[in-house]
């Protein structure tokens, strides 16, 4: 269940009809989800508490229809691939992938196979970015394999997105609760903003929902380590930006982290990249394409982006809150067990 269906409503905006990131149209998510195993942790074998999100940011190639987008790091402890490209153009060339730490080069050369598809494409730089399942998941054993990329990759859709403990999110822990994928949106001015978070970060007592301060009064039992965790979000939307608005968008998603108590710790890797549909008539990223001297793009005047940033804001936070409602009480490696958070018991702490 997501938040909404306790009675739990995060800010004022209108979300879209999914209420999550694939309400701006094209936008596709899959998962592979990956649990086996229980007991003690043996490197290699497992337990498994681990896998893959792919979003896929519209219906045609992102290499042959490139987007414009923009990245924000709250704090720096953490990787997403592909960014030097990015950063220097402003551009998105690629699918997402989100997934475990030391899982990062696997599901980067899996989607290069995917994308270059026997020399369809000249070059790939993927982005991944990852958050650290070390302590649910025998991370070490690198488990996350190319076919398992490739199925998230071939399944991924619209509509509705599994929450929770599903894809690169399985083995997450947020606030001390389970933790793993969450997504929300807004519908603003005529555009959609949509947010996919994967969760890995904050400390329980430190734990905010609409304002009200509920982790020191929701029952769990202690997990160490509090804070050193991390959270990346993917921030979509068909609004009409250019690469620096698209950043000022991602940067608001921090905004979103400290609504929930977030406060981007000294071990936690908080990135955020925003992406915008709005112009896809931008040149190919092939080497060989006949590029215009010069193109046409339409962009939405600063004067009016400030509702876009409340959206994000609100999405982010409501998209932390769905992850850590959908995901449910996890054993995994030396039997350690992670509460999740029961819905129903944040509505009640938050009415009295």
């Amino acid at each position: 269940m997501r938040a909404r269906e306790h009675g739990i409503v995060i800010g004022t905006g209108t979300p879209g009809p999914h209420n999550a990131i694939t309400d701006v149209a094209g936008v596709r998510v899959g998962h592979t989800t990956l649990i086996s195993g229980e007991g003690p942790r043996v490197t290699g074998q497992g337990p498994i508490r681990t896998g893959v999100t792919v979003i896929l940011p519209h219906g045609g190639s992102t290499f042959d229809e490139p987007l414009y987008a923009g990245l924000h790091w709250l704090n720096g402890c953490g990787e997403i691939t592909g960014m030097a490209s990015l950063e220097e153009f402003g551009m998105l060339t690629s699918p997402i992938a989100l997934t475990n730490t030391a899982s990062v080069g696997v599901v980067r050369d899996a989607l290069v196979e995917l994308e270059v598809d026997g020399g369809r494409q000249a070059w790939s730089l993927p982005v991944v970015g990852e958050t650290w399942d070390g302590r649910l998941n025998d991370i070490s054993g690198q488990h996350v394999r190319r076919e398992h990329v490739h199925q998230a990759y071939r399944e991924a859709g619209g509509g509705p997105v599994a929450e929770g403990s599903v894809g690169g999110g399985t083995g997450m822990i947020c606030h001390g609760f389970k933790g793993g994928i969450g997504t929300a949106s807004r519908v603003v001015d005529g555009y959609t903003v949509g947010v996919l978070v994967q969760a890995n970060h904050g400390r329980r007592d430190r734990l905010t929902v609409n304002g009200v301060g509920v982790g020191a009064r929701l029952p769990a039992e202690p997990v160490a380590h509090e804070g050193a965790g991390s959270i990346i979000g993917i921030v979509a939307t068909d609004a009409p930006l250019l690469p620096h608005q698209c950043r000022r968008l991602a940067q608001r998603a921090g905004l979103g982290v400290a609504r929930t108590g977030g406060a981007g710790e000294n071990f936690s890797g908080d990135g955020f990249l925003c992406f915008s549909t709005g112009n896809r008539n931008l040149p190919s990223a092939a080497l060989d394409s006949d590029t215009p001297r010069t193109y046409q793009v339409t962009s939405l005047s600063d004067e009016y982006i400030d509702p876009l940033f409340y959206a994000v804001i609100e999405a982010t936070e409501e998209a932390i809150v769905n992850a850590l409602v959908a995901a449910e009480t996890m054993t995994g490696a030396d039997n350690l067990t992670v509460t999740g958070l029961d819905g129903a018991t944040l509505a009640k702490v938050l009415s009295t």
